[in-house]
This record gives structure tokens, sequence and C-alpha cells, in this order.
């Protein structure tokens, strides 16, 4: 008894040291603050970092939305605030190089009761020169909140009313990426619907697309200042975005900035592919009399912790038949994580031979620098590109790029740097998934590898078109031709399913059997016509069957693999249901006179008077039956596009019908 219960205990020990146990407990980080007048200190009190092992030293970035339309990045801001009232203040924080959900917090009111401090702040203008600004506060993280910022300044010389527009949610991917959660406003912003333009808040018509597009285009975040076509940017961002939301604005005065801060959460559906780059556009209208507007294009990588040190790329899913269009564009990102500036930083990034090294084009980058003049030494800031056999390496030199352990360093943002560049594909490659990292070295220290930016394509599909032979070696005089099409994705490079629908004619029989002759003898004796008496005569019989079927064959999917450009082998079942069949049977019965005087007697003339002559024809019901049979075959010519031939042989669940079928198709 002793033992079954020791047995029992180590049992139940290691069975719960052996299951993981899920952490259900939320980190929390709460505000306090320090007020003097409408001078207000603020400070964060976050949780202990769980550090990533192997990465950088973890940290807290923070984002402060300050309760009258401003905001800051500062670990510990002062605001001074120009009016009395309460001003709820928010803040996000985030955890870089950290295991574990961004800590949550909970908005703490400040009330102003008295202005001591006549100091007092305007929002800061924006870092842009045509008044427009859209950024957000993190990455997006599966199931996560992330803020978005929309910020706009009157640039025009008299007080204006106008629009802003957010479009949300590509349409490149099938499920939607993010749900609006809540939208702050501090300057009398509302919320309208356009016609033709659904907004998230219309519940009942959110999924309705006025414009499609069959594959994503790629924007740059900037555009030119003068655009004055609306009509066709509102037309082309609903073609590329399923939800958007508008708000309206009065009364801004010249040279004002102003800032709307809106809470995503992104859905459980979320894209888990973490090099992809999800989008969103930003359209502002800085007076609804007029046309005229900015826009810009968010892009954000998708990721799984915050680390600042990323690679990326929009080929998440390609279009393979339009992939000669198409130019795919990476973004390495970077941030010194040092307690002191970094003059030189190298990355050194693997590119995959499907790409053509040739055709490289820096997008953009950040510090901004120069292109590196070869076979030249320069004292100046500038980015040298090296292609080497698989990599690229992009330095920069001569530069100076804060650390964020750097003192007298505020802002987090001025840490970090990043390169984008394009490339176009070689002239020969197949349909491979690719992926993609980058080593980066900060100085002469030990290099930062990021995570693998992916290369895939979507499957396609290529319709072909197939005719050919069959053969019954089992069967009587067996003729039989099929035509029909396939179904399968287009261009595979290996492992392949296809499908397939075709109509089949089948006639095998028809030939005539003839029996020996034989010597009959009739008692009492047969009359003829004539009067003559017939006690005797040789007999001989013929017979024919004939067999015509029309069947329609369905290969509901087989299993295919392309050895090379050229040969390709399958193998699946096949049903075949028999549309109509029909048999025909055809008889008849001969007598010839006996000549007795020849030994032995020999067969004579014929006596047509006793000649018998029947004929049968059946046919079957229609859709009378199935078969079911397997099948193996091998194909020659272009076996992943175009025109080829190929040889099958099918094992047939029926007695005797077995067959082998050649074949000719094209797909395409």
């Amino acid at each position: 008894m002793k033992k079954l219960v020791l047995l029992l205990f180590l049992t139940t020990f290691f069975s719960f040291s052996q299951t993981k146990v899920k952490d259900t407990v939320t980190r929390k980080a709460t505000i306090s603050f320090d007020k003097k007048g409408n001078l207000v200190s603020l400070k964060p009190e976050t949780p202990p970092l769980n550090q990533i092992a192997g990465a950088p030293p973890a940290s807290y970035s923070y984002f402060w939305e300050l309760g009258d339309g401003s905001y800051s990045k500062a670990k510990e801001p002062k605001k001074v605030y120009k009016k009395k009232g309460d001003y709820k203040v928010n803040l996000a924080v985030t955890n870089n190089y950290d295991n574990g959900k961004p800590p949550s917090t909970r908005p703490k009111t400040v009330a102003i009761t008295e202005i001591t401090d006549d100091k007092s702040e305007d929002i800061a203008s924006i870092e842009t020169e045509d008044g427009f600004k859209i950024f957000n506060n993190r990455e997006p993280v599966p199931e996560e909140e992330m803020i978005i910022v929309l910020s706009y300044q009157n640039l025009l010389d008299y007080v204006s009313s106008g629009k802003l527009y957010l479009f949300y949610n590509d349409k490149e991917f099938k499920n939607k990426n993010f749900e609006l959660l809540e939208t702050r406003t501090h300057f009398g912003e509302r919320e309208i619907i356009e016609n033709g333009i659904v907004s998230v808040e219309d519940k009942n018509n959110s999924n309705e697309n006025v414009a499609s597009v069959d594959d994503y285009t790629y924007f740059k975040k900037s555009f030119s200042t003068e655009d004055e076509n609306l009509d066709m940017t509102l037309a082309e961002s609903k073609a590329l975005f399923s939800d958007v939301k508008i708000l309206e604005f009065d009364a801004m005065n010249a040279k004002e900035t102003r800032n709307v801060f809106m809470t995503f959460k992104t859905t459980p559906e979320m894209i888990k592919d973490t090099s992809a780059t999800v989008k969103m556009r930003g359209v502002y209208v800085p007076d609804r009399n007029y046309k005229n507007h900015k826009k810009k294009t968010l892009e954000m990588e998708i990721v799984t912790s915050h680390d600042p040190n990323k690679m990326s790329s929009n080929g998440t899913f390609i279009n393979y038949r339009l992939v000669r269009l198409k130019t795919l564009n990476f973004k390495t990102r970077f941030q010194n994580d040092g307690e002191g500036p970094a003059r030189t930083i190298r990355l050194e990034t693997d590119i995959p031979e499907m790409f053509d090294k040739k055709t490289l084009q820096i997008v953009d980058l950040y510090p901004k620098c120069p292109i590196c003049p070869k076979n030249e030494v320069v004292n100046y800031s500038c980015l040298d590109t090296i292609i080497k056999k698989d990599q690229i390496h992009f330095t920069f030199k001569n530069i100076y790029l804060p650390g964020s352990q750097q003192k007298n360093v505020k802002e987090r943002d001025s840490t970090k740097g990043f390169v984008k560049y394009s490339l176009k594909f070689a002239k020969d490659f197949h349909k491979i998934k690719t992926k993609s990292k980058t080593s980066i070295f900060f100085d002469k220290n030990e290099p930062v590898i990021t995570n693998y930016a992916v290369t895939r394509f979507k499957p396609g599909i290529s319709i072909g078109a197939k005719a050919g032979y069959n053969y019954f070696p089992d069967q009587e005089n067996p003729k039989s031709f099929f035509v029909g099409a396939t179904i399968s994705p287009y261009k595979s490079y290996r492992f392949y399913w296809q499908s397939e629908l075709y109509f089949n004619h089948l006639e095998t029989g028809g030939n005539n059997t003839t029996s020996p002759l034989l010597l009959q003898q009739f008692t009492p004796p047969i009359i003829l016509s004539n009067g003559i008496a017939v006690d005797a005569a040789y007999t001989q019989t013929s017979s024919s069957s004939k067999l015509t079927r029309n069947l329609i064959d369905i290969v509901p999917i087989s299993l295919r693999y392309n050895i090379n450009n050229y040969i390709g082998v399958g193998a699946g079942p096949q049903l075949s249901l028999i549309m109509n069949e029909t048999i025909e049977n055809d008889f008849s019965k001969k007598y010839y006179a006996v000549n007795f005087g020849q030994n032995p007697p020999s067969p004579g003339n014929e006596i047509t008077d006793l000649q018998e002559s029947n004929s049968s024809k059946t046919t079957s019901k229609n859709f009378s039956k199935t078969q079911t049979s397997l099948f193996a075959d091998v194909t020659f010519g272009f076996a992943r596009i175009g025109p080829s031939v190929g040889i099958r042989y099918y094992k047939n669940f029926e007695k005797e019908f077995d067959y082998w079928q050649f074949y000719g198709i094209w797909k395409f």
C-alpha cells in the first residue's frame, strides 16, 4: 500500500512539474505626478523587465497623452497647461527586448485650479514641411493595443475648416488586422459618414467594397503636397483598404497644430508573418471647400516582441504571374542601445538567389546621408554599398547615432535608424519561399541578428486543357478518346495538387463471331415451299456484341511532383460516372444443303427458307453506376506551364477495364 501511494505521489509530482502553467498575471504601470500650479511633472512607475536572452538590455519606452491634445515621448515629461480644468493623462508603455506583454495603465486626471506659470505651452509644430504626419507608438503585435496619431497643421494664411481620413485594414490580407477601439479628440473634431465611403461604425455596411485591386500597390511614405485630385485619392484608398474613419474639424487658426489619438487592437486573425508590412493611410484636407489635400502612408512591421532591430519586406504574398512587373521593397531598422554614439554601422544583409542584386535601389535611409562614391576615401557622412555573392553590405560611415543609454539623450527615436531598399527579380528563378536576415554591427561590437524577412508566393490558379486516347488491352477492338480540363496552382516548384474533369467516350466489341458448320438431322423432315422434303442440313451461327459508354471522369485531387522544368510525375484516384451505356447484340443462323454424293458429305447451297435472324439492342439506364480507379503517370515537355505530353496507367476496380492513357495537356 505504501509503495502504491509513493508511486501515485511521484507520478503526480512529475506530471505537474512537466506541465507548463500559463502566466495569467497582468503587469501594470501607474502614473504619478507632482503639481505646482499649472506645472505638472509626470513620472511612470513600471514593473521589472524580463530580459530576452542574448538581446541588448531590456528597457521601456513611453508615449504620454497629456490631455490637451499634446503628447510626449519622454520618460518623465513636464507640462505647463494653458487653462484651468481637468486633464485626462494617458500613458502607453512599450517593453523593448522584454519577454511578455506591455504593462497596462489606467489614465489619471490632473486638475489645474490655478495658473501660476504664464509661459504656457502650445502644441509643437510638426516635424515635416507639409504640415501632416501619421505615426504609431509601437509596432503591431497580434492581440495587443497600439496608438495611431494624426498630427496636422494649418499652413494656410487664414482660418480654415477641413477633414481627416484614416484608412486601415489592407485588402491585401484575407482577414482584418486592426479593430478601432477609441478615438480621442481635443479640438471639436467630429465623425462623419460620406456617400460611397463606409465608416467602421456603419456596422451594416462595413464589409462592402466600392472598388478592388488584384495586387497590392506599394506606396512610399510621403507624397506631393500639391495633390489636388481628392476624388482619385479617395477611390484609390478605398480600393486598398476596407475600413475608414472620417473626421471634420472647424475654425483652425493659421499655423495651429492639432493631434487626434486613436487606439487600435490587433485582431487574433492578424497575419502571423513577422516580416510582413501592414499599412494605414491618412488623408488631410486643410480646407474642405477645395480638393487640395495631403496624404501619408504609415508602414508598420508585424512583430512578436518589441525589438527595434528588425527586417521586413512587402513580399509576404506575391502574385507569381505578375512577378516580372514587381519590385520588392525591404527595410532593415536598427537602434543603438549603447552608452555612447555609434560612428560606423554595418548591415550585412542576406540576398536570396531569386533577386538580381544589380537592380539595387536605395529608397530611403536614416541617418540621412549621400551614397559614398566608389573607390574614394571620404571624410564626410555617407552610405557605402558593397555587393557580395549572396549578401549586400550597407555601411554608414562617419555618422553620429546616439545611444539610448547615453547621458543627456532624452528622445529615444534619435537613437534609431534604417535602410530601405528595393530589388527586382532575376531572369530565372523558381516559385519557392525564401528568407533572409541581417547582421547589424555597431562600430566594433558583436553583431545583433535580426529576424528573418520572408518572401512567399500566392498559389495562383492554372487552368489546363487536356485531350487524348485511352487504350484498353483486355477489351475487343477498343476505341476511346477524351477531352477535358485541369486546375492546379500556377507554376508550382516541386509538390503540388491537381484536380481534373473531362468527358470520355468508349466503344468496345462489334466484331462478328462465326461458329463451325454442324450437321443437323430433322425428324420428321422439313417440307420447303417448293415441296422438297429436307431431313438433314448444315447449320452455322454468327453473333456480335458492341459496348458503348459515355462517362464523366473526375480526379478530385492528385499529388504531383515536378522533377525539373521538363519532367513531372503524379498519382491519385479517379471516379468515373457512366452517363449512359448501350449494349448491342446481333445473332443470325444459316442452313446449307447436304451433298451426300461426296465422302464425307459437304455443304451445298444455302437453304434460304430455313434462315433464322434475330437482332436485339439493350440500353441501360442513364447514370447507371460509377467506377473507381487509381492511376500513376509521367509527363514530358514543359512541366510547370505550357504544353506537355503524358502517359498514365489506370488500375480499375472493374474487371478487365485496366487501361493506358496517352494525352496532351497545355497549362495556362
